[in-house]
């Protein structure tokens, strides 16, 4: 239920840059900033809680902290609102920036913050806790038609509920009950089946080579890399040994003193070729993962620039209005039409196809911003001629629907580039560090 409560929220929230300047009263930089830090760290977050959960807490632990992170920050963000606590500020309670006194600017903060450690935690344990219960209990459930559901109700709900104090009112109700439904499945789940205990996070073998390696860095290297410790566990993959980055094999040196098997039990001094090679091939995978820097900072502009430029424009539809909420649906539609057209094209499964994917993720980013600019341009000559420049509060007597070129080709740059970028990883990666390579991916695409 925690999956269908953030998705539901995460609707919501991406209307949060329209009230951070209409409510608010923010400048688009200074609001655009909260936004992307906040969506930032939603996607870098996710390395820290995997590695928390596999190193010490486990899965379990992690992903009822998200359902209780979740639930405290969306209540705090609802009290947030002027409605909820303008008898505390000089009965101040209209949506308007003189009635956020200080008191719900810092409630607001710190529900944000928490809402980005919950849904964090959520995405990092959520599939690897459900696929222990899957091992244990033998059945899966399928929620795609649920999902759908629950999409269709957040577009509704955001469309036709005006009032913030609502909206985020309704996201706090609902994140409470599923932390309660969370708290009553875990005590009967963990009365049936023990909870798994935590395995060891590959993080750490990369700390481990790293510090042995530089612990060891006057040590000469070895003229024949046979003499390099190696012991591999029955279920270990095997990596042959690589010549670049040698530095690194100097944490599989076999010191004359003392005896190996008292420096077999000193794991942050000596460490297989197996985990040196692990490391090399993370190592390796920066400079790619650093190009998604880029991506990610063309995706930001989705929920801050573009929003801010619809909000501007003329919503009218004959005698209706579209609502701020259908261009995340048609970002959505889009998004997964461009990825089902890639791969309709395309074999995910070949070796150079993901690499190509980035590209093509990438020229898709391109594009958009050059729809963002040429529709830009159009909106400042609207404005000129009709001399709106003094009057930024007034709407642009031009239609809303110009931006959806830029909204759809943003859905196909973040449709394509999310598919093959685990497609990558999924290909570079040891069979140990799958899901942190794909949660690097996610968090250098955070980065941007």
């Amino acid at each position: 239920m925690q999956s269908w409560v953030n998705m539901f929220a995460s609707y919501i929230l991406w209307l949060m840059m329209v009230y951070l300047t209409d409510v608010w009263g923010l400048e688009l930089v200074h609001a655009a900033g909260i936004i992307n830090i906040w969506m930032g760290l939603i996607k870098i977050l996710p390395i820290v809680f995997a590695h928390l959960a596999d190193a010490y807490l486990g899965n379990f632990l992690v992903v009822l902290f998200s359902s209780l992170s979740s639930m405290i920050g969306l209540g705090l963000i609802w009290m947030s609102t002027p409605p909820v606590l303008g008898k505390s500020n000089g009965n101040c309670t209209q949506y308007r920036p003189e009635c956020i006194g200080e008191k719900q600017q810092q409630l607001f903060y710190t529900g944000l913050a928490l809402t980005a450690l919950g849904i964090a935690a959520h995405s990092a344990c959520y599939a690897p806790l459900a696929r222990e219960q899957v091992e244990q209990t033998g059945t899966s459930k399928k929620v795609g038609c649920r999902s759908n559901l629950v999409a269709l109700a957040a577009l509704l709900i955001a469309a036709f509920v005006k009032p913030w104090a609502t909206l985020f009112g309704i996201c706090a109700i609902l994140s409470l009950v599923s932390f309660l439904v969370c708290l009553i499945l875990s005590v009967i789940s963990c009365s049936k089946n023990p909870v798994t205990r935590p395995q060891g996070s590959p993080l750490t073998t990369i700390f481990r080579v790293l510090f042995a390696a530089s612990s060891k860095s006057f040590v000469p290297q070895p003229h024949d890399t046979n003499d390099l410790y190696e012991k591999l566990d029955p279920n270990q993959e095997e990596l042959p040994h690589t010549k670049s980055l040698r530095c690194l094999d100097k944490a599989a040196i076999i010191k004359a003193e003392p005896a190996l098997e008292q420096q077999e039990m000193k794991r942050w001094r000596l460490c297989k070729v197996t985990e040196i090679e692990e490391t090399k091939i993370f190592i390796r995978t920066i400079p790619i993962w650093m190009t998604f820097i880029v991506s990610g900072f063309i995706s930001s502009l989705g929920a801050t620039y573009f929003l801010e430029q619809a909000n501007s424009l003329d919503p009218r539809v004959g005698s209706a209005k579209a609502p701020l909420i259908l261009f995340l649906w048609f970002y959505d539609h889009f998004k997964r039409s461009f990825t089902a057209v890639f791969l309709m094209m395309f074999s995910i499964s070949g070796r150079y196809i993901p690499r190509i994917g980035i590209i093509v993720a990438m020229v898709y980013a391109i594009l958009s911003c050059i729809a963002a600019a040429k529709i830009e341009t159009r909106r400042l000559g609207v404005v000129r001629s009709h001399g709106l420049i003094d009057r930024p509060d007034e709407r642009v007597p031009m239609t809303i629907f110009w931006l959806l070129p830029q909204f759809a080709l943003l859905g196909g740059l973040d449709g394509i580039h999310r598919l093959c970028a685990y497609a990558f990883s999924f290909d570079q990666a040891p069979t140990s560090m799958i899901k942190y390579f794909s949660l690097f991916a996610k968090g250098f695409f955070g980065l941007g």
